[in-house]
C-alpha cells in the first residue's frame, strides 16, 4: 500500500454506506472496504493486492468483513480474492460468469507482471445485470457493463447515489478495449445506455484516479460526452 492516506468518498449524512479507499500494488488499483454505517458489516470491492494491508485496514475500521465482490477479473483488481476470502472465511460475488476465463489465468498473469501471491478463483456467485448484492444492510444494484472485458459488473448504490465502476469509466477516459475480448462499441453503449441514465449528479469511483461524476463525463469525456457521440 502506498503510504498516502486512504481516501473516504464525500458521504452525505447518514449516508447508508462508508468507505476507505486504499491505492494498492503498482497498478494503483482502487482496492475499496465498503461497510454498512448501521451494522459495520463490510466488504471489500476488487482488492488487486496486498492483503495483509487490506485486513489490517478492515481491523482498524473496527468492521467485521463479510464478502469479497468483484467487478471484473483482471489481476489488479482481483489478485487478493482468493487470499482474502481464506483468511477471513467470506464467500466472493461477482463478477458475471463471462469473467471464468480470466479469473482462471490470475496466476499466469501474475507471474508475467513479476505480483507476488496472486491465486486464480471461482466466486461463489457469479452476478447478472439486475442481480442485487448487500453489504449488511445496504444494497447495491448490479449493472452489467461489458467492453473492457466482457463479464464487468458495475455496483451502484441507490440511497448514496454512488456507483463503483471498476474499470468501465475514469475521470476523463475510458477502460482500455484493446485486452482480449474487449469490444469499444459495447463499453460505449454500457457507459452511455446503463450508467448515464443514473443520473448527472451520481459520483463514481474509477478502478484507478479520484471519484468524479456521471454529469461531469457525460458533458467532458472525449471518448463519451454528448458531443463525442453526437447526441441529440
Amino acid at each position: 500500500m502506498t503510504d498516502d492516506a486512504p481516501r473516504a468518498p464525500d458521504a452525505a449524512p447518514q449516508a447508508k454506506i462508508q468507505a476507505l479507499v486504499m491505492p494498492v500494488t503498482a497498478f494503483q488499483q482502487n482496492a475499496s472496504l465498503v461497510w454498512c454505517a448501521a451494522t459495520k458489516r463490510a466488504a471489500f470491492i476488487d482488492p488487486g493486492g496486498e492483503p495483509d494491508a487490506l485486513l489490517d485496514a478492515a481491523r482498524q475500521a473496527g468492521v467485521t468483513l463479510e464478502k469479497v465482490l468483484l467487478t471484473h477479473g483482471h489481476l489488479d483488481h482481483a489478485g487478493a480474492a482468493a487470499e482474502l476470502s481464506e483468511r477471513a472465511g467470506v464467500p466472493i460475488e461477482g463478477p458475471h460468469k463471462d469473467e471464468d476465463w480470466l479469473l482462471a489465468e490470475l496466476e499466469s498473469h501474475a507471474r508475467r507482471y513479476g505480483l507476488a501471491g496472486a491465486r486464480s478463483c471461482t466466486p461463489d456467485r457469479w452476478l447478472e445485470d439486475g442481480d442485487q448484492v448487500t453489504v449488511g444492510e445496504a444494497r447495491f444494484d448490479v449493472i452489467h457493463c461489458p467492453g473492457h472485458t466482457p463479464g464487468h459488473v458495475v455496483f451502484y448504490q441507490p440511497e448514496t447515489r454512488f456507483a463503483f465502476v471498476g474499470d468501465v469509466l475514469f475521470k476523463g477516459s475510458i477502460g482500455r478495449t484493446d485486452f482480449p475480448r474487449g469490444d469499444h462499441e459495447a463499453l460505449i453503449r454500457a457507459i452511455r445506455e446503463k450508467l448515464f441514465p443514473l443520473g448527472d449528479d451520481v459520483r463514481f469511483l474509477p478502478g484507478h484516479g479520484p471519484i468524479s461524476t456521471f454529469g461531469w463525463e457525460r458533458q467532458t469525456n472525449p471518448y463519451v460526452s454528448d458531443l463525442a457521440v453526437g447526441a441529440v
